[in-house]
C-alpha cells in the first residue's frame, strides 16, 4: 500500500509499503534521479517470500513533495530518521543504491544506525560521488535539456542489453523528479564526501557492485570494503550500475541470504 509520511511542515515523503505484516523488514533507498519503482524486480519477489518491503521516494523525487531546499546528505538522512520513527521501524535491513547508498551511509553515521540491523550498499556513490567535470556536465544538461540528460544516464547505466520499452520506462522514472531537486543532488554528489562516515558503520554490511559500472567505478566499492569493518564485497560480473535488475535473480538470492 502507498501512503505519505510528513518529515517537516509541508514536506511529505511517499512510501510504498508492501506486505506490512512481513516477518523481516527491508527499507529501500533509490538512486538519483529515480524513485522506489527502480526496485520493481525485488518487490515482485521478496514480499511473497515473507519480507516487508518499504520503498521510499526521497524529497524531490517520485511521488514525494518537491520543496526547493533540503537536498544535502544530512537533511536527506534526517528525513529517513523521521520516517523510521513515524513508522516505528526496528531491526530492519537498510538497502541503498547509488546516491541512496550515500544517504544510507550518512544515516548510519549521523544516527548511529538507529533501527538498522544490516546494511546493503549497491553501487554506492561513496565515499565520493561525481567528479567536478562529470557533475558540471550533468548540471548543464539538467538545466538546459533534462530529457537529454536522462537519456544519457539511461544509456550509460546498464551493461546488459535493455529493450526500447524498458529504456523509455526508466527514462520516464527519472523525469518524475523535479528539475531543481535533480540539479541539487548533482551538486551534493559533487561537493559532499563520506570518508569520515565509514568508520562509524557498526552493522554487518553487504557491498554489491557491478564490475562494468560506468557511473561509480568498481574501485570505490573496494575502498568501501576496506574502510567499513565487518563488510563483504560481492562483485557482479555481468552488471553495470544496475545489478538489482541486470542480475536480479542472483541479487535477490544474495540479499535474502544476507538478511
Amino acid at each position: 500500500m502507498g501512503y505519505f509520511v510528513t518529515v517537516e511542515p509541508g514536506v511529505n515523503l511517499y512510501v510504498e509499503d508492501i506486505n506490512p505484516g512481513g516477518n523481516k523488514t527491508i527499507v529501500f533507498l533509490h538512486g538519483w534521479p529515480l524513485n522506489h519503482n527502480q526496485f520493481e524486480y525485488q518487490f515482485n519477489i521478496l514480499p511473497a517470500m515473507g519480507y516487508r518491503c518499504i520503498g521510499i521516494d526521497w524529497r524531490g523525487f517520485g511521488n514525494s513533495d518537491k520543496p526547493m531546499s533540503g537536498y544535502t546528505y544530512n537533511r536527506l538522512a534526517d528525513d529517513i530518521r523521521t520516517l523510521v520513527g513515524t513508522l516505528q521501524l526496528n531491526n530492519f535491513t537498510l538497502v541503498g543504491h547509488s546516491t541512496g547508498g550515500a544517504i544510507a551511509i550518512r544515516y548510519m553515521s549521523r544516527y548511529n544506525g538507529f533501527g538498522v540491523s544490516k546494511l546493503v550498499l549497491i553501487d554506492a556513490a561513496a565515499p565520493t560521488g561525481f567528479t567536478v567535470e562529470t557533475a558540471n556536465n550533468f548540471l548543464k544538461e539538467t538545466l538546459n535539456d533534462r530529457p537529454k540528460m536522462m537519456q544519457d544516464v539511461t544509456d550509460g547505466f546498464f551493461f546488459q542489453y535493455i529493450t526500447k520499452p524498458f529504456s523509455d520506462w526508466f527514462l520516464q522514472m527519472g523525469l518524475q523528479a523535479a528539475s531543481w531537486s535533480t540539479a541539487a543532488i548533482i551538486i551534493t554528489l559533487r561537493d559532499e564526501k563520506l570518508h569520515a562516515d565509514l568508520p562509524k558503520i557498526n552493522v554487518p554490511t553487504l557491498i554489491i557492485h557491478g564490475i562494468h559500472d560506468k557511473v561509480i567505478p568498481f574501485v570505490q566499492a573496494q575502498d568501501l570494503n576496506e574502510k567499513i569493518r565487518n563488510s563483504q564485497l560481492v562483485p557482479f560480473q555481468y552488471s553495470g550500475h544496475g545489478p538489482f535488475w541486470e542480475e536480479r535473480d542472483k541479487f535477490n538470492q544474495l540479499l535474502t541470504q544476507f538478511i
